[in-house]
């Protein structure tokens, strides 16, 4: 079920909340852990309630990461330390990637 942001605007302002729709092409929520959850195709939605500014976000949501296994088959592929590792990841997003890029040098 799709939600129609200008209802949600015309609801929110009878409540007394100032709200707007934010264009966005991508929302990218960076974990603590390394992984990371994309959204694409969002409809987000800014809403301030007596100063406190709140973000709504809908849309096709994914969660992307690497696991301890997915460093260490690197690691043991490669050869290079969990750093490094680490950095080739992050940097290709894809164990695949990673494992050649590294071999390469």
């Amino acid at each position: 079920m799709k939600i129609n942001p200008r209802q949600i605007e015309k609801l929110a302002k009878q409540l007394g909340m100032q709200m707007e729709t934010v264009d966005a092409e991508e929302v990218i929520i960076k974990l603590r852990n390394g992984n990371e959850i994309r959204i694409s195709e969002p409809q987000v939605s800014k809403v301030n309630v007596m100063g406190q500014e709140t973000f709504q976000i809908t849309g096709n949501v994914k969660e992307t990461g690497f696991s301890q296994e997915d460093i260490q088959t690197i690691i043991d592929q490669t050869g290079v330390n969990e750093e490094e590792a680490k950095k080739a990841l992050e940097e290709t997003r894809d164990l695949a990637e990673a494992i050649l890029r590294l071999k390469k040098h």
